[in-house]
C-alpha cells in the first residue's frame, strides 16, 4: 500500500471522528438547551408584562380619555379569550389585514385618539412601544394553550399570505440572505440555537407559537414586530416600518403554516 494511500486512509478516519464528534457535541449542546428552558419554566417574567398590560388595557388614556375595553381583536368589542389564535386576519372596518400590533394601533387612534406615528417612530422598549410591549402580553396571554386557527379566506388575506410567502424567500442585502436561508429547511442552527424550518407546520408552530416572548440575554419582552425586525438586522436588510405589510405578510406566512398548532406564547427565550 502507497504511502499517499495510507495518508488518505488517515484523513479519512479523522474526519470521520470529527463528524461523530460534532454530532455528539450537537445533540448534547440540544439536550442541554431543553434541559436548562425547562428549568427556568416557571415564573416567567412575562407575567409581569402581562399583569402591566391588563392595567393598561383598562386604564383610561390618550385625548379621548378612553380605555381599549372596547378593542375589537376580530372577536368582539373587548374580547381577548382567542384572539390572538386567529390573528392576523381581515377587518372590515380597516379594509386591511392586520396582526395584532397593527390592530391595537388601530385601537389606540380610533379609541383613545393616540397619534399612529407616535407609535411608529418609538423605540423598541420604550415609551408607546413598552406599553405596546405589555398590552400584547396580556393578550396572547388569552390564547395559550389554543390552536392557531388563521384564516386565508378572504381575497386580502390569501394575498397577504402570498406576499408573505414571497418575502420569505426574497434574497437581497450585501450576503444575499433571506428569511428561508436561515428557516427554509430542516437541521439549521446559529451558534447554540436550533433553527425552526418556518415552511412545515411543526416548525412554523415552533417558531409563531412561542413567540412573543421574554428574552432572558437581554431582560427584554419581544414582541412578534420586534422580534421580525431583528431578523432583518441579521440579513443586513433595512429595518421594516413598525406596523408595515411585510411584517403583517410575514406573520401570516408563518401563522398560517402553524394552523392547528398549539400556541405557548408567551414564550422564554435565551
Amino acid at each position: 500500500m502507497s504511502n499517499l494511500l495510507v495518508k488518505k486512509m488517515k484523513w479519512i478516519s479523522v474526519l470521520a471522528l470529527m463528524c461523530w464528534s460534532l454530532q455528539a457535541f450537537s445533540q448534547s449542546t440540544t439536550d442541554d438547551i431543553a434541559k436548562y428552558r425547562e428549568m427556568i419554566a416557571d415564573g416567567n417574567p412575562s407575567e409581569l408584562y402581562e399583569m402591566a398590560g391588563e392595567e393598561l388595557w383598562k386604564k383610561p388614556a390618550g385625548p379621548k380619555n378612553a380605555s381599549l375595553e372596547k378593542c375589537n381583536l376580530g372577536l368582539g368589542p373587548g374580547v381577548v379569550d382567542g384572539a390572538a389564535a386567529q390573528l392576523p386576519r381581515y377587518f372590515k372596518d380597516t379594509n386591511q389585514v392586520q396582526d395584532l400590533e397593527s390592530r391595537l394601533m388601530t385601537c389606540m387612534e380610533t379609541l383613545q385618539g393616540i397619534s399612529l406615528q407616535s407609535i411608529i417612530d418609538a423605540k423598541f422598549g420604550e415609551g408607546p412601544k413598552k406599553e405596546m410591549d405589555a398590552i400584547v402580553a396580556y393578550v396572547v396571554t388569552h390564547s395559550k394553550g389554543k390552536k392557531v386557527q388563521v384564516s386565508i379566506s378572504h381575497p386580502q388575506e390569501k394575498a397577504m399570505y402570498e406576499m408573505g410567502k414571497q418575502a420569505f424567500y426574497f434574497e437581497a442585502g450585501p450576503f444575499d440572505f433571506s428569511c428561508a436561508s436561515c428557516h427554509g429547511s430542516d437541521g439549521k442552527r446559529i451558534r447554540l440555537q436550533d433553527l425552526p424550518n418556518l415552511t412545515t407546520r411543526e416548525g412554523a408552530i415552533a417558531g409563531w407559537g412561542s413567540w412573543p416572548a421574554y428574552r432572558i440575554s437581554s431582560g427584554q419582552f419581544w414582541t412578534m414586530q420586534q422580534r421580525l425586525n431583528d431578523c432583518f438586522r441579521q440579513q443586513r436588510f433595512p429595518f421594516p416600518i413598525y406596523g408595515s405589510d411585510v411584517t403583517i405578510a410575514l406573520s401570516m406566512y408563518m401563522a398560517k403554516n402553524a394552523n392547528g398548532g398549539i400556541i405557548q406564547t408567551p414564550g422564554l427565550k435565551r
